[in-house]
């Protein structure tokens, strides 16, 4: 049946869903009145219609001044109304702070239509980049750019926690309409759990659906020519966003809501927006991973998600503009960003407003702000949350101070050096200059490898060998001699950093050094997990815009840590700090008592090891209340050590109403990464259910939205590609194919 069938009865008609519970949607129903310009008409929906709604929901009906709640159930014609996405009269900042849907609540808005053609939209392809827009523009003769405008960036932290809002405009400067493709990265660990579309004065809120099941739905309204937002999860970092018949002229913002915890690292908290994707390298022979391709090239890569590139000399009008209002809760000290040009103001000695300097907005590489707060150290901190659901908590621990005593064990140390494409130039330049601060720092009672790999993996010799000051020029002089060219076959790296028999009488680290500009991370980290044994994965990313997805992984899975080097930066502080670590014998075999605190559902599952300052954060459920004493426990040194942690449940001024979503979020990332490496069969059930009920995107469900509002005419229009910027210091000879055959770099 035909949508046109339902929704064209004198004022057409807007029948969305609410995927919120706050002002946001209007009144409640303790008999609030409704804003005059939200009235609306409704008069039914025939059987058979393609969209079948929940069984459970209720239905809001707003008719003339009166608001009207009924069960579905005795509306017959709400029985057949489709699940879609929500409208809102608000400001966008009301839309976008609005609290997520209790679970099996959602409300039937019926409102009033706009005029015909006001709907416009933004949206996404299957291709990884960095707020591309991309198009089809129907029998063009060539490719015509269309830009993505503008990119907003505010994000609001509060200790060590971010709620980050993230708002793309677009607009379609084509005299006929358009299907766009939007492709955008994220943090990896982000819980994206809001997604709002402005057309106009009106505001379209998403809401989550399985991923199958939201795809059907925008096909077929896309088909039918109405504007439908869908928006996709491609990596943990990677998402596409589709968008449906935008028409001539119409201008779009995209709003998506994310929360975060940050890290803390050697003194300092670090947040980090990324800004573009890099270009991946895919092994021959695979056609599930990211694809990077030349501008005009799409689908040349037989990947199922694709990034076009600006050549050298190329750019687009797309700027992007980051806000950060940041809550320390301590005073601020060394507020600066490595990476970007900033603005700072001090609204006081606990808190700062940051802005991106004006002159640097190209969103070409990772923005990164790093600050230290009174004291140095970071001291233990719990947040926690309840709700209708129970209680939620965070919980950062720093490590014992007494093991900065402590000697350390003899090292065998493996450094594993990337030499694909993308690492020439600065990258590796800088990658060299952190290994030979290392080697320098060995002792005489240490050993050390050097391996690389691109095509093929190479080494200074079979084995691991003393740090002797001759094996160290040795060693130097084999560094010096790695050049960078084709493509990134990390297994071959790990199979010869973790295969060779491990030294029982050292502690075996192995650092990886690299971009992590792979499309294959899921192979990636089943083959390390068979090999890992005892070897413990330190991570050295390097570069502007690095695959933090992957390498945080390697980190967590090896019980290491990582630390990224922009190409601005000096590289001695994160190798000192990467030796301060090991200098010292970690806080291994950790458990944690929570004592009062009934704690269930902790996340990670397995405690990492406690290293000289970096502390670990765990996120769980809690029932306890009050004060209530965490004991943690571990190994160094030899001995059993024990650190008691005195909490309080309910301190007013600890809490942080999107813990849920954060701890929801973990066990997405803990069961993903059991997963890969085989050890749960029934992830993707797991991950779909939670995804659903607390309303978060992941690998198995998307976000998706209509606008019932009016019919565009003509078909859905077609797609022209608008490519984004090569990440800063990235080669576009050596990382784009080409059109060269699948997997295949420039050499």
């Amino acid at each position: 049946m035909k949508l046109r069938t339902w929704i064209a009865i004198g004022l057409a008609a807007i029948v969305v869903i609410a995927g919120c519970r706050s002002e946001a949607k209007g009144p409640s129903r303790e008999g609030a009145s409704i804003p005059s310009e939200w009235n609306g008409i409704s008069r039914g929906t025939p059987a058979g219609h393609p969209y079948q709604p929940r069984s459970h929901m209720e239905a809001t009906i707003f008719t003339g001044e009166e608001i009207h709640y009924a069960e579905k159930e005795a509306i017959p014609f709400l029985s057949k109304v489709p699940v879609l996405g929500l409208i809102l009269n608000v400001p966008l900042h009301r839309a976008a702070a609005a609290a997520a849907p209790a679970p099996g609540d959602e409300l039937w808005v019926i409102e009033k239509s706009s005029a015909p053609g006001d709907a416009s939209a933004s949206d996404a392809d299957s291709a990884p980049g960095s707020g591309a827009l991309l198009a089809r523009r129907s029998e063009a003769e060539k490719e015509v750019p269309c830009p993505l405008e503008h990119t907003d960036v505010r994000a609001h932290i509060v200790g060590y926690v971010g709620t980050v809002d993230v708002t793309q405009r677009f607009k379609n400067p084509f005299a006929e309409k358009i299907e766009a493709v939007y492709v955008f990265p994220l943090p990896h660990d982000a819980a994206v759990n809001d997604f709002v579309m402005t057309i106009g004065d009106r505001h379209i809120r998403g809401i989550v659906r399985e991923r199958e099941e939201a795809k059907k739905i925008y096909e077929e309204a896309r088909s039918q020519g109405y504007v439908a937002s869908l928006l996709e999860q491609d990596r943990p970092n990677i998402f596409t966003q589709k968008v449906a018949n935008i028409e001539p002229g119409k201008s779009i913002d995209v709003a998506i809501t994310y929360i975060e915890t940050l890290s803390f690292s050697d003194g300092a908290y670090e947040f980090v927006f990324p800004m573009v994707v890099g270009p991946r390298f895919n092994p021959p022979g695979t056609h599930d991973g990211v694809g990077a391709v030349p501008r005009g090239g799409p689908g040349s890569s037989s990947q199922t998600t694709e990034v076009s590139y600006l050549a050298p000399g190329e750019r687009t009008g797309h700027d992007i503009a980051v806000a950060v209002d940041l809550e320390a809760g301590l005073s601020i000290e060394d507020l600066a960003s490595p990476s970007h040009a900033i603005k700072v103001e001090s609204v006081s000695p606990t808190r700062a407003a940051v802005i991106l300097d004006a002159k640097d907005t190209l969103p070409n590489k990772d923005f990164v702000l790093r600050w230290r707060v009174a004291g140095g150290a970071i001291k233990t901190a719990l947040l926690t949350h309840r709700d209708e659901r129970g209680g939620f908590f965070t919980l950062m621990i720093s490590p014992p101070a007494d093991l900065a005593t402590l000697p350390r064990a003899p090292q065998e140390m493996v450094f594993l050096l990337d030499c694909s494409g993308s690492m020439d130039g600065r990258p590796i330049a800088k990658a060299k200059s952190a290994i030979r601060r290392a080697i320098g720092r060995l002792g005489p009672e240490d050993t050390f490898q050097i391996i690389q790999f691109s095509e093929t993996a190479s080494a200074l010799g079979p084995a691991p060998i003393p740090a002797t000051s001759e094996n160290v020029e040795r060693g130097l002089r084999y560094l010096a001699s790695l050049t960078s060219e084709g493509g990134t076959m990390m297994i071959e790296g790990i199979k010869a950093a973790l295969d060779f028999p491990h030294d029982p009488r050292r502690f075996r680290i192995v650092s990886f050094m690299t971009d992590g500009y792979i499309g294959n991370e899921a192979q990636i980290f089943a083959e390390t997990a068979k090999r890992l044994g005892e070897s413990r994965l330190f991570s050295f990313g390097v570069g502007s815009s690095v695959n933090r997805y992957l390498l945080d992984g390697l980190a967590r899975m090896g019980r290491g840590a990582v630390a990224y080097v922009g190409l601005e930066e000096d590289a001695a502080p994160a190798v000192d700090g990467f030796y301060e670590r090991i200098a010292h014998p970690a806080l291994t075999d950790v458990k944690v008592d929570f004592g009062g605190l009934d704690a269930t559902d902790v996340f990670p599952s397995r405690v990492p090891d406690l290293f000289v300052g970096r502390p670990i954060v765990l996120t769980g459920r809690f029932t306890g209340h009050g004060r209530q004493t965490i004991r943690l426990s571990g190994m160094a040194g030899g001995e059993r050590r024990e650190v008691k942690l005195d909490v309080d449940l309910d301190a007013a001024d600890a809490t942080h109403p999107g813990l849920a979503s954060v701890w929801a979020r973990m066990e997405i990332k803990d069961l993903s990464f059991r997963a890969a490496t085989g050890t749960e069969d029934r992830a993707a059930e797991r991950i779909k259910s939670l995804a659903l009920e607390y309303g978060l995107m992941s690998a198995y469900t998307s976000f998706i939205a209509v606008d019932t509002l009016a019919r565009t005419a003509g078909d859905h229009g077609t797609t022209v590609t608008v490519p984004v910027p090569m990440p800063a210091g990235v080669r576009y000879e050596t990382t784009v194919p080409d059109g060269k055959k699948d997997g295949e770099r420039p050499k």
